[in-house]
C-alpha cells in the first residue's frame, strides 16, 4: 500500500507508480469529481492542486508524488462550497454541461492565489482548460466577480 496526502487527510491506495494519478483519484480514492478529458494534459477536466500548482493529472504517473506532497481536488478546495470561486461560479451561472468545470475551477482557485487581482492577460494566461460549451466568458466574470468579493472581504 501506498500513502498519499488528499484533501488533508493520509489516503492508501495500492496502483502501479506508473498509473496517472487521476486514476488512483477517481477509482481507487472514489473522488470522481476531477475528470478524464482528453488524457493528454491539454483540456484541464482533470486539473488538482498540488502543493497549490494546478496539475493535470491525466498524465502524471502517481509514483512521482510523494506522501508530504498536498493534493487537493474539487472536493477538497471547500467543504461547503464556500470558496469564492465556488460562490462565484454560483452566482453567475457559469457551469453549461458542467464536465470541465471542476478543472477550471481549480485553475481559477490556483490563479486567485497567486494574483488575487488578476488582469485579463493573467486570466488568460492561466486558465488553458477547454470547455466544450464555450463557458469562457462566464469564466473571466466570474473570476472577476470573485477577485471583486476579496477585495470587499478585506476592507
Amino acid at each position: 500500500m501506498t500513502t498519499l496526502n488528499v484533501n488533508g487527510s493520509a489516503r492508501e491506495f495500492q496502483a502501479e507508480d506508473d498509473t496517472p494519478l487521476l486514476w488512483v483519484l477517481r477509482e481507487q480514492l472514489g473522488l470522481t469529481g476531477t475528470k478524464y478529458g482528453c488524457g493528454i494534459a491539454q483540456c484541464g477536466a482533470c486539473t488538482v492542486h498540488i502543493d497549490g500548482v494546478p496539475t493535470r493529472t491525466c498524465v502524471r504517473p502517481v509514483g512521482s508524488v510523494s506522501a508530504t506532497d498536498k493534493i487537493v481536488t474539487i472536493e477538497g478546495l471547500s467543504k461547503d462550497a464556500s470558496h469564492p470561486i465556488q460562490k462565484a461560479w454560483a452566482a453567475l451561472d457559469v457551469p453549461q454541461c458542467g464536465f470541465c468545470q471542476a478543472g477550471m475551477i481549480m485553475a481559477a482557485a490556483a490563479l486567485l492565489k497567486d494574483k488575487p487581482r488578476p488582469t485579463d492577460a493573467d486570466i488568460d494566461a492561466a486558465m488553458t482548460n477547454i470547455c466544450r460549451c464555450g463557458t469562457y466568458n462566464r469564466v473571466r466574470a466570474a473570476i472577476k466577480h470573485a477577485a471583486g468579493a476579496r477585495d470587499r472581504n478585506l476592507r
